[in-house]
């Protein structure tokens, strides 16, 4: 798409750009797309936070409801060792 395109097609664009937005306004620009782009990237790891903390609370819910009984062993002061069921 951008195979036939050189350096001095790219400074035109950049001529365009200026002409456009003038060059008081482009840091400003700058400025407001950079901060966009950080809430996006703040959003989007909320985002996979959530799903993460979902799955692992499914995950865990589903677990204690197929773990076996345990059982109970126990020690005497004489050192038999009584196992409960």
């Amino acid at each position: 798409m951008l195979q036939g395109l050189t350096g001095w097609h790219f400074l035109i664009i950049l001529a365009v750009i200026l002409l456009l937005f003038g060059a008081a306004k482009l840091p400003a620009l700058a400025k407001s797309m950079g901060q966009s782009a950080r809430v996006f990237k703040g959003e989007m790891k909320a985002m996979k936070d959530d799903d993460t903390s979902k799955t692992d609370v499914t995950s865990a819910g589903t677990a204690s409801s197929v773990e076996a009984p345990s059982t109970e062993v126990r020690t005497d002061a004489g050192g038999t060792t009584e196992t409960k069921s």
